[in-house]
């Protein structure tokens, strides 16, 4: 997949281009029903298609206080738009410069370095441009005096709900695993980079590595068995979400890690894709040491036995 930087690159590529615009936070069911339709219109039309989003995400620019977390931050996503068998991507780079764009400049920037634009498809809720008052109707007119098509995709519903980042985010947040894979058409998995942390796993015989995700949605504090894919490994483990309120006291920030079964190789920096497969107990604060020891010690057979099925 190549990924294009700034619009002035779409002038490189063979015309006529067909968009499919949006965050695509999650990618999930709708997202993926907006890319594959604007793929297939390129393909019947033999144009090139190509994939446009936004790095960061607009609310941490626009509302960072405010800001959800992302189902998939950028490298995340990248990922997952890859998976599909996207050949273009283009990122922008979304900044308050950015933001204060009028929607119509930012569309006539497209037609420009397009040659030609034939199509722009997009979500039907979409907005954009300069206090989001681009819409599908602005987008349509400007269509038709640019002379590209304009695909509004309706809404995509999973047992009568409408698929939506915040529906999945808000299903991750509380524990409902099943509603989120549903709706994102996949199993939900954290993107994180392995760090230092400081060792206490590996004192107690069960070492762990620590993942810093990148801002992505936690489901709720507590032991899961889990699987991470590793370089196009798939590893089984157990983690631990939480403050660790035995070997921590007193600190408030929510700890991911992950002990993988019979493995001892050096991962440190490494990207790991994390499933969570099946919530194993909430989060305890033990009497001692040793009971944590004992209780991890049936964690890790719970785990083994869930492996060998």
């Amino acid at each position: 997949m190549k990924i294009l930087r700034s619009i002035p690159e779409l002038s490189h590529l063979p015309g006529p281009l067909f968009l499919a615009i949006g965050v695509f936070d999650g990618v999930h069911l709708g997202h993926q029903a907006v890319i594959s339709t604007s793929a297939e219109h390129a393909r019947v039309s033999n144009g090139t298609p190509v994939v446009v989003t936004f790095d960061p995400h607009p609310e941490k620019i626009l509302r960072p206080e405010k800001a959800p977390h992302l189902l998939t931050a950028t490298p995340h996503k990248i990922a997952l738009i890859r998976a599909l068998g996207v050949r273009h991507l283009l990122i922008i780079a979304f900044d308050r410069q950015f933001a204060a764009t009028e929607p119509e400049d930012f569309v006539q920037w497209l037609v420009h370095h397009s040659k030609p634009l034939r199509e722009i498809c997009v979500g039907h809720e979409w907005s954009f441009g300069k206090d989001r008052r681009g819409n599908l109707e602005l987008l349509t007119k400007l269509g038709a005096k640019f002379d590209f098509n304009v695909v509004g995709f309706p809404p995509v519903t999973v047992n009568g709900e409408i698929v939506s980042s915040t529906a999945i985010r808000r299903a991750v947040a509380t524990g409902d695993l099943k509603k989120a894979a549903a709706m994102l058409g996949r199993e939900y998995t954290i993107l994180g980079t392995v760090v230092h942390g400081d060792d206490l796993g590996k004192k107690i015989g069960f070492p762990t590595a620590n993942l810093s995700a990148h801002s992505e949605q936690f489901p709720p504090n507590g032991v899961y068995f889990a699987e991470v894919i590793l370089e196009g490994e798939r590893l089984p483990g157990v983690v631990n979400l939480g403050l660790r309120p035995t070997m921590s006291s007193g600190k408030s920030d929510r700890v991911l890690e992950i002990h993988l079964l019979d493995f001892e190789r050096d991962i440190y920096g490494k990207d790991l894709q994390l499933r969570f497969v099946r919530y194993l107990r909430p989060e305890n604060k033990f009497e001692n040491v040793d009971a944590l020891v004992r209780q991890i010690e049936r964690d890790v057979q719970q785990a083994r036995e869930l492996v060998a099925l």
